[in-house]
């Protein structure tokens, strides 16, 4: 039985990041940690498919996690080609983004979350052996990625590709969701883990005031104090979940949306993020500024609604992803055929709807470059 408190936490991270995105409000990153938050719901959600399949739960994640992605790049990698995007063996990258796939001068921002795919693959890959050592040295594993990434902020691996660099920073958070599936938080007594999670939150705190980025105290500028406060966060919000939180439905209304979120969380990360980058420059010219509380209030219910519309039309690819029978709002209405590789073979019901979690929180305003003359680039963790 699904645990609707951490259904809540999801879509609340879901939202998170698309109104952070709207308004690049640093603040939100420090109140809600979305991305950490999203990587250790999905490290608890595969440590359990770990436990029922064994290695073939990396087979099945990875099944549920790329279709809606190559959905998109069906649409836009053309669209890139068309616009200056020059045609290598790199833009396979977009079916399995191990890397960061390349794309052109508008599509480096407009497909930026494309980030939390590539640590997402990384970070499946690595579970099997990571659960194998968590089970037998919690303590030493859990802090290995944190020692790993205060060896790269204190200089001390100042060649640390990317991957390893994200290991460090995000890893952690999925450990812990490790530590949350096997009851290790549960366990921790009070006495030890709110002590515990008081001394990380001081720590990342101070390490984010006196290491402020180019944009402030925005967490995703600040790799080593995002960690450590998203730690904190984590100790407290997930490792003292309640069981149970049948309050979540006591609203129809509210209950659904927390639904529709989880079974549709990664089609909405993935597509708010063009439309994010293509309102920008539309509202400003009808004179609403970025700046102003009523414009942001409007991008914000805009890009919400072309999500949604969005959502209806390809949000299903999830349900078949997931193997249940594919909906157009998920949660009431009447299921639509399987198209695709699904077609012409019946779906079974069931699943979860893939972490996202999913997460992963961003970063950078939402703005489009200045013009210039189309050219090649590699997708950079900028929007969080």
């Amino acid at each position: 039985m699904r645990n609707r408190y951490l259904d809540l936490l999801r879509a609340l991270a879901i939202v998170r990041v698309v109104v952070y995105h709207v308004t690049g409000w640093a603040t939100l990153t420090l109140v809600f940690p979305a991305m950490s938050v999203m990587f250790a719901l999905a490290g608890s959600l595969m440590a359990a498919s770990l436990d029922r399949s064994g290695p073939s739960a990396v087979r099945r994640r990875l099944r549920r996690l790329l279709p809606s992605l190559w959905v998109l790049a069906a649409i836009f990698v053309p669209a890139m080609l068309l616009t200056g995007l020059p045609l290598t063996p790199k833009v396979l990258l977009w079916a399995f983004p191990v890397a960061d796939p390349p794309a052109n001068y508008w599509g480096a921002l407009a497909l930026s979350v494309i980030w939390y795919l590539r640590d997402y693959l990384w970070f499946v890959f690595a579970s099997p052996v990571a659960l194998w050592l968590f089970r037998r040295a919690p303590w030493p594993t859990l802090l290995a990625p944190y020692a790993l990434l205060a060896a790269i902020e204190f200089g001390l691996l100042p060649a640390a590709p990317t991957v390893l660099r994200e290991f460090g920073l995000y890893f952690g958070a999925w450990l812990l969701g490790f530590a949350h599936h096997d009851g290790l938080l549960r366990r921790t007594a009070n006495r030890v883990l709110v002590p515990a999670a008081l001394a990380l939150g001081v720590a990342g705190a101070a390490w984010i005031v006196t290491h402020p980025g180019p944009r402030g105290y925005d967490l995703n500028d600040i790799p080593l104090g995002n960690a450590l406060w998203s730690a904190a966060f984590i100790l407290v919000a997930i490792g003292r979940a309640p069981a149970s939180a049948a309050w979540v439905d006591r609203s129809a209304v509210a209950g659904w949306a927390v639904t529709v979120l989880n079974r549709r969380a990664l089609t909405v990360y993935l597509w708010h993020m063009p439309f994010v980058v293509a309102l920008t420059p539309l509202v400003d010219v009808v004179g609403w500024s970025h700046q102003d509380p009523v414009g942001l209030a409007i991008r914000v219910v805009l890009v919400f609604a072309l999500v949604g519309a969005v959502t209806v039309l390809v949000g299903w690819v999830e349900d078949v992803a997931a193997r249940r029978p594919p909906e157009l709002f998920p949660g009431g209405t009447r299921p639509v055929p399987a198209r695709g590789a699904a077609a012409g073979r019946p779906v079974p019901a069931g699943g979860a709807p893939v972490p996202v979690s999913p997460a992963p929180a961003g970063s950078g305003r939402a703005a489009l470059p200045a013009p210039r003359a189309p050219e090649e680039h590699t997708l950079k963790l900028s929007a969080r």
